[in-house]
């Protein structure tokens, strides 16, 4: 049974039992920091299974693309040499919200593994595992459905503390959490291995293939266990590893999904398929992570997940010359994915050609990183130390990708050691501090469990609501006294929340019915999904749970975030018909000042194209189309041509927003009536933020026209300081004077070569016999490099037989010039006799035997320096 079947099986079964069928999310969980890609089913419904969310069904089921290649969950380095680990792979999961639990979860995985309609896998080569204090689930199993209580195996606190064990899960220190049961494959006697639980477990015999994670508990931080009111189930089965099994192989290597995969990267490579080495399998795999995390938006950098991408990347190319491929050759197996998984994932065929290029480039700056990387090894090993420092091997390795067994290499030619303890401190060092940047903490969120806050901002300003919640402190009070800061929650509200780059509104909520209170909004932010917390403090009066107030929003305020927030979308569409399709949006930012995007190009925006776009944007604002808004099913939002923005969340229904023919784009902010009421657009800056991104800041309305008026104010005031007749002279002044300043340095520099040559005549009669030849050790005031380079020409030209030391000082650094004439050379090297005084002087050059040049930062050690020139020199004529 093909990959592809078994996805569509397990979809297809979970939808018969009443879930509903949701698409994978994207690799990368914008909303969520505490994550560095998306590593298991779960995640997308984190929120659901926390309660800050509500979906409109209790079941689903999803096929999930993962990624463990940083963090907590890191499989790496284990890629390629094991038969299981990936770095990309497909998580199978089906869910419940407070719907069934264990009893349903146990019968629904073995019905579906089991039964002959569905996979057909034969009972007796099954066996499960339970919590060791589980006995509902050990008798679910053994009871009524009917497996062996030797075939079930409880397992307990292995890992060293309460509940910390193989078949307990929990989200992180605090939170849900509760018990697994997990499902073993044994492939047989003729493999070694044992069953869970007992010392040869790590074998590979008996392989997991389904967990059922039962989240029934609460655990405070006192690790107390307070059961759940609605208990949920989430369970998870790897493709591959399941695929592995249907189709009666070892490893997943040798299923179908890799197959075609492996061959592709055997031709790109030059090796025969037959050979099967560790290296294909790592480029096998590390194609798929490449490619699913760049059409998620992801690309090549120096930190976080672009840097995790780049070692992935950089990973597989090494194993690429590890076979003895030294050109580029990753990109070329984008197309045979495409033609694998392009079915099930169509992004990999729509974005193929982003996907070459940004694997091409980190190719190409591959072989640049090689060249660094060699030029740190060679400067490390120039001494006479036995051993390279543990943290140079790791900066190698990890800095500039170089495997730590090249490094072994080099050093093992000059009989030098690895400091391998120091290389692996580093490691660990680096594996902390990634496992402390995606740990999963639940902190900054205030509990709340009443009713929802009713989002009325869409058609009104002002609204009518009742308090349903006070906070001081981040914790619950009944009432807020004058001067005091807090968070009001309301059953209706005009203001929005922040979201999807749009900030929050401002404004007042006062107290009706004769009550004298006022509580200014400085934020607005989101306490769950569908609750809103309004952030500020109360100017007057005593507001109380319960209140009738009036919640009003700051209208001007408001007014001028929607149009730049409207702006974003036209700019979107204006840059990607300017650009190209290959520009997503990476992030935004809209206030009430301006509106900041950011977005994927790899190059930065020429003046031309940025007037192209600004010409657009504004004649869209001239074509006042409706903006409209309505509600449809994501699915049926997204055929319809609806882009998905960065940073936003997304139900299954969603907010569609068009502009005319212009614009159509998912998206829950609000914004301006017609186009016509963004007034002005004009762009105040374009540059890059992270490698393939760049960011735009631009300004609308009343914004746009108050940067004008400043730029033209600025305008005048130069045109006045240049004296121009109009402003349209301002250029012909300006060049004027930049063709003055290039005549005045033609000046400088004539006048400074009369002035060397001068100087010459008067240092040559300073020259003292040493050896037989001419030697000059002299300091020339004021000089520059260019004086001193000329300077000592002149004085070879004049001494005929000579060695020459001229210096200068300025600004607090020292430059030195040396030079030898070609009689002298085979004694005397210019660059060794520079190096010599400069290192006296804190500083280093070099140069060619003839002449050469350096600087320093010690100026008041250079009489000293150059006193010295003569004994040096003396021991080399000898």
């Amino acid at each position: 049974m093909k990959a592809s079947e078994i996805r569509q099986k397990f979809l297809d079964f979970f939808a018969s039992k009443g879930h509903q069928i949701v698409a994978s999310s994207s690799l990368v969980p914008w909303e969520d920091p505490t994550l560095l890609f998306t590593n298991a089913g779960m995640n997308q419904f984190k929120d659901v299974f926390l309660g800050f969310d509500k979906r409109p069904y209790t079941r689903a089921t999803t096929s999930q693309k993962c990624v463990r290649a940083g963090g907590k969950h890191n499989d790496l380095e284990n890629v390629g040499y094991t038969a299981r680990h990936h770095t990309f792979f497909e998580m199978l999961g089906n869910f419940s919200f407070g719907d069934y639990f264990k009893r349903d979860a146990i019968s629904y995985a073995w019905e579906f593994l089991t039964s002959p309609q569905w996979l057909g896998l034969p009972k007796d080569k099954l066996m499960v595992t339970v919590y060791a204090s589980d006995d509902e689930a050990f008798d679910i199993w053994n009871k009524e459905v009917g497996v062996p209580a030797d075939k079930i195996v409880r397992i307990g606190d292995n890992k060293g503390a309460p509940y910390a064990s193989d078949n307990f899960w929990q989200m992180g220190d605090t939170g849900p959490c509760g018990p697994c049961t997990e499902i073993f494959y044994d492939h047989g006697a003729h493999i070694w291995g044992g069953p869970p639980g007992s010392p040869e477990e790590d074998g590979d015999r008996f392989i997991e293939i389904w967990n059922n994670v039962f989240m029934q508990f609460n655990r405070t931080e006192d690790g107390v266990l307070h059961p759940l009111p609605k208990p949920s189930v989430d369970t998870g089965m790897g493709l591959e590893r399941i695929s592995a099994v249907l189709q009666h192989v070892h490893a997943n290597y040798e299923i179908d999904l890799f197959v075609n995969l492996l061959k592709a990267a055997a031709r790109a490579t030059g090796v025969e398929y037959s050979q099967q080495t560790p290296s294909l399998k790592v480029i096998a795999d590390h194609i798929r992570a490449c490619s699913f995390l760049i059409a998620d938006g992801v690309l090549p950098s120096n930190d976080g997940r672009g840097y995790v991408l780049r070692r992935i990347i950089r990973r597989a190319i090494r194993h690429g010359y590890k076979l003895g491929q030294k050109g580029l050759f990753f990109h070329t197996l984008v197309a045979d994915l495409a033609a694998e998984m392009g079915d099930a994932y169509p992004e990999l065929r729509q974005q193929q050609a982003k996907i070459e290029d940004a694997l091409k480039q980190e190719e190409i700056k591959f072989a640049e990183t090689l060249d660094k990387g060699m030029a740190l090894l060679e400067g490390a090993l120039a001494g006479e130390q036995k051993t390279l420092d543990g943290k140079v091997a790791f900066q190698l390795y990890d800095t500039y990708g170089f495997p730590l067994d090249l490094t072994a290499d080099i050093c093992r030619e000059r009989d030098i050691a690895i400091d391998q303890a120091g290389f692996d401190a580093a490691m660990d060092a680096q594996r902390a501090q990634s496992r402390a940047a995606s740990s999963f903490k639940m902190g900054g969120q205030l509990e709340y469990s009443g009713a929802d806050t009713h989002f009325e901002g869409y058609t009104l300003a002002t609204t009518q609501a009742h308090v349903l919640a006070l906070y001081k402190d981040g914790q619950p009070v009944n009432s807020l006294q004058a001067g005091e800061a807090g968070v009001v929650v309301l059953d209706n509200t005009a203001f929005y929340a922040e979201g999807g780059g749009q900030v929050g509104d401002v404004g007042e909520i006062a107290a009706t019915g004769g009550l004298d209170a006022l509580f200014d909004v400085k934020d607005t932010q989101k306490i769950t999904a569908s609750v809103f917390g309004h952030h500020g403090a109360l100017s007057r009066g005593s507001l109380k749970v319960g209140d009738s107030v009036t919640a009003t929003i700051d209208l001007h305020a408001r007014r001028a975030t929607q149009r730049n927030h409207s702006a974003t979308h036209l700019l979107h569409s204006a840059l990607r018909h300017v650009l190209g399709s290959h520009v997503q949006q990476k992030g935004s930012l809209v206030n009430p000042e301006r509106a900041r995007f950011d977005f994927a190009h790899g190059q930065p925006v020429s003046a031309a194209e940025l007037a192209e776009v600004e010409r657009l944007v504004n004649q869209a604002i001239l074509a006042n189309h409706e903006v409209k808004a309505e509600l449809m099913n994501q699915d049926d939002a997204l055929k319809a041509g609806a882009m998905a923005l960065f940073g936003e969340k997304y139900g299954d229904v969603v907010r569609v927003l068009s502009m005319g023919d212009v614009s159509i784009e998912l998206c829950g902010g609000t914004h301006v009536g017609r186009t016509g009421d963004i007034g002005l657009f004009k762009v105040v800056s374009e540059g890059g933020v992270a490698a393939g991104v760049r960011r735009i800041e631009a300004v609308t309305g009343e914004g746009a026209i108050a940067h004008i008026q400043t730029q033209d104010a600025l305008l005048r005031e130069l045109s006045a300081t240049l004296k121009a007749q109009s402003l349209d002279d301002v250029a012909g002044k300006i060049a004027a004077m930049q063709d003055g300043v290039k005549t005045l340095e033609k000046e400088l520099a004539r006048l400074k070569a009369k002035l060397a040559a001068s100087a010459g005549d008067e240092l040559a009669a300073q020259a003292q016999d040493i050896g037989g030849a001419k030697l000059l050790a002299a300091e020339l005031e004021g000089a520059d490099a260019a004086a001193l380079r000329e300077t000592l020409d002149k004085l070879k030209d004049k001494l005929k037989s000579a060695i020459i030391v001229l210096a200068s000082r300025g600004d607090g650094k020292v430059q030195l010039a040396a030079g030898v004439t070609a009689d002298l050379t085979g004694k005397v090297k210019a660059g060794e006799l520079v190096n010599f005084v400069a290192g006296q002087v804190g500083g280093k050059g070099g140069g060619k035997p003839d002449m050469a040049m350096a600087g320093g930062s010690e100026p008041a050690k250079l009489p000293e320096a150059l006193a010295s020139v003569a004994g040096w020199v003396g021991s080399k004529l000898g």
